[in-house]
């Protein structure tokens, strides 16, 4: 995996699309932090693509619930103390 700065990846564009083809995947980075994922696609593999990232990032977002649920002890709730956490959730979301 390689990582190419947001200024590397600004001014020399040219550059970024030849690794991209040989690499597959590149991190851009900000200050030395990583802030995107580059990953090269055809048409014939881009919604295969999306999926994989979207399943991934849902996954992502699954685990991290899971792992508040634990550090909040909110992982031995009674059925009457979930159906109150939902029906918090659904009064406090935005219409």
């Amino acid at each position: 995996m390689k990582f190419i700065g947001i200024r590397d990846f600004r001014n020399k564009s040219s550059r970024v699309w030849e690794e991209l083809s040989s690499e597959k995947e590149l991190i851009i980075t900000s200050n030395g932090k990583p802030i995107a994922i580059l990953s090269a696609v055809t048409e014939e593999n881009l919604e295969k693509n999306l999926k994989a990232f979207r399943q991934a990032r849902a996954l992502n977002a699954l685990n991290e619930l899971q792992r508040e649920s634990v550090d909040e002890k909110r992982d031995f709730l009674s059925m009457d103390q979930i159906n109150t956490e939902i029906r918090n959730a659904r009064r406090d979301r935005p219409q």
